[in-house]
């Protein structure tokens, strides 16, 4: 028989706490059924499930590790734990665990209080918490460069996903944060490709709204493309309409165009983090080839696939060559490069904003929907709007620290 005991330490932290106390726990050979510390502000938390066989003594060890937790100024409680208490502990290990991911340009605690009540109705078990944002001065701004990440690792199974998401989604939208819900398995652990929309994704302009500037027509194509992207139009269908309009057009325009692209905010950081990690990424868009060879030229994507457009004499016909990329063709793209690169679909990311993107976003292991319509947001597994691109690594778990850039 044996006795339990939880030994409980909290103090300044200092090196040298953990390496005390378990050496003492070695001395009487005792086993540590469990153990976690986490450190806020120098202040440290130390907690072990211990295991003291009845024939030893209780009553040394726990004075021994008393007389050292006062040498280094520590508090500390002791308490017995019952043996049912115990095993139903042991039994729980099974329980299916999800990771809710909160992002903001900074957090406050009403978005904590927000998240975690929504939890516990849920019937969702807080075993952790982490902050995967970097430390903030106190005299920082709120401004477009702030992010702020905190992640719950929950235990259990909610009785309804889809009223969860709901309160998500509606915690989010109320909150100004985003809120993401994934299981944790091995899957989200192993990700291994990215491909991404271009267009109001990559970068924050619709090319061919741009192209039809130069050509004269920019109302006209515009409301085709927000009627699109809005899902009220098949999109191959308004795709013929918008490059039809561009007919004539100077293709000495499209050199000018792409320099002058705003990238989207996070973009560099995520793709070159992306990348010194060994992802594969790729752009899958129903924008154009020419800007897409512009942003693999200078950011190193593995793949591109986009639509050709027709040139002729030096001007564009309003026509495209080959295939177009839609929907379906984006999933179908998906499909052959992970089989290209040997990993499942668990482990891809698809990031995009518009409706055409919900078949490649279903598909994947992570699928994002960033700054995205209420419809595609609604749709889509995840959702960000509130940070830039690189706000993604949070959501495969990396923290500040861990970035290459």
């Amino acid at each position: 028989m044996h006795e339990i005991i939880l030994l409980t330490l909290t103090g300044e932290d200092k090196p040298g706490v953990t390496s005390a106390m378990t050496g003492i726990l070695a001395n009487y050979e005792i086993a540590i059924l469990d153990i976690g510390q986490a450190v806020i502000h120098n202040t440290l938390s130390l907690g072990m499930l211990i295991q003291v066989p009845l024939e030893a003594e209780s009553s040394p060890l726990l004075r021994d590790i008393l007389f050292k937790a006062h040498e280094l100024n520590l508090q500390v409680r002791f308490e017995p734990v019952a043996g049912a208490d115990y095993d139903h502990w042991v039994e729980g290990q099974g329980k299916s665990r999800h990771i809710i991911t909160l992002l903001a340009r900074r957090i406050s605690a009403a978005h904590i209080a927000r998240v975690t009540d929504i939890a516990a109705r849920h019937g969702l078990n807080i075993d952790n918490i982490s902050r995967l944002s970097g430390r903030v001065a106190l005299d920082s701004t709120v401004d477009s460069g702030t992010k702020s990440c905190v992640e719950f690792s929950v235990r259990g199974m909610p009785a309804d996903a889809s009223e969860l998401r709901e309160a998500f989604l509606k915690a989010a939208s109320e909150l100004d944060v985003d809120i993401a819900f994934q299981k944790d398995d091995i899957y989200r652990r192993n990700r291994r490709l990215v491909v991404f929309d271009m267009d109001s994704t990559l970068i924050e302009a619709e090319v061919i709204d741009e192209l039809a500037k130069e050509a004269g027509v920019g109302d006209q194509v515009v409301a085709i493309t927000e009627a699109a992207m809005r899902g009220e139009i098949d999109f191959n269908e308004s795709f013929k309409r918008r490059v039809a309009l561009l007919k004539g057009l100077d293709a000495a325009v499209l050199e000018r165009i792409a320099e002058r692209l705003p990238m989207t905010e996070g973009v560099e950081e995520l793709v070159s983090n992306l990348k010194s990690l060994g992802f594969k990424t790729a752009i899958l868009s129903g924008g154009f080839t020419y800007f897409a060879r512009h942003l693999q030229q200078k950011l190193g994507f593995d793949y591109i696939h986009a639509n050709e457009l027709d040139i002729k004499d030096g001007k564009v016909t309003g026509e495209v060559i080959g295939t177009v990329v839609n929907g379906e063709r984006k999933a179908q793209l998906l499909r052959e490069i992970a089989a290209k690169e040997g990993v499942c679909l668990e482990q891809c990311i698809a990031v995009g904003d518009g409706a055409n993107d919900l078949p490649m976003l279903s598909i994947a292991g992570l699928g994002i929907a960033f700054r995205a319509k209420p419809l595609v947001r609604r749709s889509a597994k995840q959702a960000i709007s509130t940070l830039g691109l690189d706000g993604i690594l949070y959501l495969i778990g990396f923290r500040d620290r861990d970035r290459a850039v």
